[in-house]
């Protein structure tokens, strides 16, 4: 595969979005094509899974961990597959919301299953398909609730969790990011917006095909 294959991590309210529409734009400017996508909903049965998991409430009840990394694991499989890889093969930039390290920091340590377990899952879904590069925007448990508020709406079924449940999932993040730190840039994502995407543009122009 000729392309670069780019993810970006964090609880929510990280700033995970905007700094991926930002690098979608800096890539296009380059003549690249660029996909942008995210897990879960990067498919047509993803967007489904998607819905059932964050926003199915009342209608499937309360859904087991073991069911629920299983799901994530169908999205991936079907993303992997119909979006990302081909996107990869034709020379794409893949730039996505989401992937692997979520799912072991998320149902791995967030929830009481074997991280070892979930990733192997995962990697069984995804092929083997890992990241160039995963950028990991870190913030602070109290931050991150103040902007999910800010943000208004209605809380998904992951966001209103309890806060022990995101310091958990920060953790996972951070221990996934100490165990292969040559594929993860960790970023306090406190910092203004421009300053964290001059440092993402410092990991990834080095990324590009020479000319």
């Amino acid at each position: 595969m000729t392309g670069i294959f780019i993810t970006l991590e964090g609880g929510d309210g990280a700033g995970k979005s905007t700094q991926a529409e930002l690098l979608e734009a800096w890539f296009a400017m380059r003549g690249l094509e660029v996909v942008r996508t995210r897990e879960p909903g990067g498919t047509r049965l993803g967007a489904e899974i998607r819905r059932l998991l964050l926003h199915g409430g009342d209608e499937i009840g309360e859904v087991d961990a073991r069911a629920e990394a299983l799901l994530y694991a169908a999205d991936r499989a079907q993303h992997v597959a119909k979006v990302v890889r081909p996107a990869l093969e034709r020379g794409a930039v893949v730039v996505q919301d989401r992937y692997i390290d979520s799912s072991l920091a998320y149902q791995g340590a967030g929830r009481p299953l074997d991280v070892a377990e979930i990733r192997g899952l995962s990697e069984w879904a995804a092929e083997g398909l890992w990241p160039i590069l995963t950028v990991l925007l870190d913030l602070d448990l109290d931050e991150a609730a103040k902007r999910r508020a800010a943000r208004g709406g209605v809380s998904d079924r992951l966001e209103a969790e309890a806060v022990e449940f995101h310091g958990r999932v920060r953790e996972g993040f951070l221990t996934c990011a100490a165990a292969d730190p040559d594929r993860f840039l960790v970023l306090d994502a406190a910092r203004p917006v421009d300053e964290l995407h001059a440092a993402i543009l410092a990991r990834v122009a080095p990324l590009l095909p020479a000319p």
